[in-house]
């Protein structure tokens, strides 16, 4: 009698069969869309590095998000490019500044819309550096000037604050200064918003994955005498996933809701870690970098952009990933639910 053949080929036979035993799903409300808000009105730039993604003054954002919200996106996380840069941001916490304004206008004109928002520096100082600087210590190693990190503590603070007081429903600094997850709390505490959760970018990679972004927040770190070239002295070295755990145990310590991992795909080993070892939401960052080659990829027609953003997508959700923030979020749930917007 011949060998019983293993055959797991029958519950692949038909599509129905295969979204019967289907292990992981992929839905609009897994996503999470970035926007970046400029001053100004009926402004649309388009970021170059970055097809079909722009900065939008506050009305066309607007617009935007309601037309992904009945695609089923619900949740945007919002970057703020101001009219002022100067050497400690200082127009991150001043409440009639682009941001504020437009949070104030979308939980005004997108009711149900959850809105994030970015906590950092980089957009804001003019230096682009994700806090303040200060001169090397007499003595000490090197040259450079360096990003202070107590003194840029309660700055972020301050930023929270003014997010949570314009509606914020979730703030998420992205900065990766030592502590940042507690000055936020303690600040949104005293501020009378204990019910604002952190998500916290807790394991922020210093990657080559971010120039796009970099051109479309206008955030790149400046060239000049003595100013770090890069983030590499405060995000995390790219080849340790045992320091990313570390990384999030504090801020789970410090009172993080929720927990990211950047970029996505290149560290969907971590984004399993985290998720296996930590008792709350984790999100991955699909970054622009990421997206970036998937459009120039299909710009050259060497794949099928629509199938490879939604496997991208669905395979930060099989690695853990209980939130996706990707440029592609419209798209993607347009895709999924058939609504054309």
């Amino acid at each position: 009698m011949a060998f019983p053949v293993d055959r797991p080929r029958r519950l692949r036979r038909t599509e129905a069969l295969r979204s019967l035993v289907r292990e992981t799903t992929l839905a609009p409300d897994d996503l999470v869309w970035p926007l970046f808000v400029v001053p100004g009105a009926r402004v649309r730039n388009p970021v170059a590095s970055m097809p079909g993604v722009f900065q939008l003054s506050v009305d066309e954002l607007v617009a935007e998000a309601q037309a992904a919200f009945a695609c089923g996106v619900r949740a945007v996380i919002l970057f703020g490019i101001p009219a002022h840069k100067d050497a400690t941001g200082s127009s991150a916490w001043d409440e009639e500044e682009v941001v504020p304004r437009a949070i104030r206008a979308l939980k005004a004109q997108v009711p149900g819309l959850v809105v994030m928002t970015d906590v950092c520096l980089c957009e804001y100082t003019d230096h682009g550096h994700c806090g303040v600087l200060r001169p090397p210590t007499a003595g000490g190693p090197g040259q450079d000037l360096t990003v202070d990190n107590d003194l840029t503590l309660p700055l972020l603070g301050k930023e929270a604050v003014a997010h949570a007081r314009a509606g914020a429903d979730v703030v998420a600094p992205s900065d990766m200064m030592d502590g940042r997850v507690a000055a936020i709390r303690e600040a949104l505490d005293i501020a009378g918003f204990p019910d604002v959760p952190i998500l916290s970018y807790a394991a922020k990679f210093a990657g080559a994955f971010y120039g796009p972004f970099r051109d479309a927040a206008e955030s790149a770190p400046r060239e000049g005498a003595g100013i770090p070239k890069d983030r590499k002295g405060y995000q995390m070295d790219p080849a340790n996933a045992r320091e990313a755990l570390r990384e999030v145990a504090l801020d789970v310590g410090e009172g993080a809701d929720m927990l990211m991992v950047k970029p996505a795909v290149p560290y969907l080993d971590v984004v399993r870690m985290v998720k296996e070892r930590f008792d709350l939401p984790v999100a991955a960052y699909h970054v622009s970098g990421e997206y970036a080659m998937i459009k120039a990829a299909a710009a050259r027609g060497w794949i099928d952009e629509t199938r490879v953003m939604l496997e991208t997508m669905l395979c930060c959700r099989r690695a853990g990933a209980d939130l996706v923030l990707t440029y592609y979020a419209k798209e993607a749930a347009s895709a999924l639910t058939g609504v054309r917007r």
